[in-house]
């Protein structure tokens, strides 16, 4: 008995860590979703490697590339037949797609940005922007602000950031087809609830989007299992979990007009790639 009453207090803090590790990881929602409830499609085998997407028009009409064969396809969620699709470029390591309203652009991880030339015709072709630096990068994250017209991408894993405890974010011209030297903001680790205990300690961005509605920016970071939602100036905002059992892989993510969300995972050997369908109810 008196074992027991000496185990009691250690038996109850056990359970009291346990329940706050619960807790601190329980399933929240940005308000207007349940990140828990959604629709699922399955994304055909040319697409199993999907990485950017783009809401274009309806259901019928999303834009997505896969990332190596320089290809842009025509989705539609609920296709029997084969995705539409246009040859823009080499095959590479093509990331995030972009539509600005008036052109197609597509993110290689390089920084190397492709602006589509032709999109929907018989005779496709690319304009490329390198990136201005020469140290080493990966991006996979690219989003259109179109207040300040630009396109924004944010490092995955940028050497310039090396031991800086933050992720940077350059802007590209699309009217000039240049891209900013330095970087338009940066994003502190301290200040993204949540990155501690997740699988990686650095933020590593995998696609991004701005609501319509919200105006606010909805990263995707696939490696580190979040959904990060900051200001246009990169302010972080929320962050919420995408827990494996749902999201395989979150590499694209874009947005209905109405504010329903779209979140599409890559395949791998044990899940076919698919596309998640978040429908949008707003307060009044």
């Amino acid at each position: 008995m008196k074992m027991l009453t000496c185990l009691l207090p250690v038996i109850l803090l056990l359970s009291c860590q346990s329940a706050g590790q619960n807790d601190a990881r329980k399933q929240t929602s940005p308000e207007g979703y349940r990140l828990e409830q959604y629709e699922r499609f399955r994304v055909r085998e040319s697409l199993q490697e999907i990485s950017g997407l783009v809401f274009h028009r309806d259901e019928a009409h999303f834009i997505a590339n896969n990332d190596e064969q320089g290809k842009l396809f025509q989705v539609d969620l609920r296709a029997t037949t084969p995705y539409p699709s246009w040859k823009f470029g080499k095959s590479g390591d093509y990331e995030e797609t972009v539509f600005t309203g008036k052109d197609w652009f597509v993110l290689k991880s390089n920084g190397s940005m492709n602006r589509v030339d032709g999109m929907f015709s018989d005779s496709v072709s690319s304009t490329i922007a390198h990136f201005p630096h020469n140290w080493k990068r990966e991006f996979e994250a690219a989003y259109y602000d179109r207040g300040t017209d630009r396109i924004v991408a944010i490092c995955k894993n940028c050497e310039a950031d090396k031991g800086q405890r933050q992720t940077s974010a350059f802007s590209f011209r699309p009217d000039s087809m240049t891209w900013s030297p330095e970087p338009v903001f940066r994003v502190p680790y301290d200040s993204i609830h949540g990155l501690k205990e997740g699988p990686a300690k650095h933020f590593r961005p995998s696609g991004a989007a701005v609501h319509p509605i919200e105006n606010r920016v909805y990263i995707v970071a696939s490696v580190n299992e979040l959904l990060v939602i900051t200001d246009l100036q990169g302010n972080v905002l929320e962050t919420h979990r995408l827990p494996r059992k749902h999201f395989s892989q979150p590499e694209g993510i874009t947005f209905a007009p109405n504010g329903d969300m779209y979140i599409s995972n890559e395949g791998d050997e044990d899940h076919t790639a698919d596309i998640l369908k978040f429908k949008y109810h707003p307060k009044n």
